[in-house]
């Protein structure tokens, strides 16, 4: 059984990096979420993209078994009820994650606390991260849901 969340988090997680590196890179979004994981350990541009990826799968495979577990409770699973959980994910990921939690643990990231005096080396995401692109919350409400519906997929009761 925990084969089947292991692949649902790896292929869910190779899935919604592709899809926010694409959006990246055409230009929807500014955000670069290895960036901001891999900098809670190296100041390294290069280094903490690298870092940052790595994170961010394992991140993946955790929140898969968490949904696994979401989808025991329930006594179900299905790429619905999976694409739901990515909704719900998605909203707090974009509102409390990055605004609130991400900033007490990453001593690199601004706030809007931040004072003129102080460096920022990662620019405060904002409500929704919109200060990384009006189109990132869609980005990644759509990566989101894409991740949780694969997990769901992947995971059978």
């Amino acid at each position: 059984m925990i084969g089947e969340e292991l692949a649902g988090g790896l292929l869910g997680t190779f899935v919604l990096t592709t899809m926010v590196r694409l959006a990246s890179e055409f230009g929807f979004t500014r955000m670069d979420f290895a960036l901001i994981l891999g900098t809670l350990a190296t100041a390294h541009r290069r280094k903490a993209r690298a870092i940052g990826y790595a994170f961010h799968f394992v991140l993946g495979v955790l929140f898969a078994l968490a949904y696994a577990g979401l989808f025991v409770m329930l006594g179900r699973s299905s790429w619905q009820l999976g694409a739901l959980f990515g909704v719900v994910h998605a909203l707090f990921v974009s509102t409390v994650g990055v605004n609130v939690l991400l900033p007490v643990v990453h001593p690199l990231m601004g706030t809007p606390e931040t004072a003129a005096h102080e460096v920022a080396f990662i620019e405060p995401p904002g409500f929704l991260m919109l200060n990384y692109g009006r189109s990132t919350f869609v980005v990644t409400l759509v990566s989101h849901v894409a991740f949780g519906a694969i997990v769901g997929w992947a995971f059978r009761m």
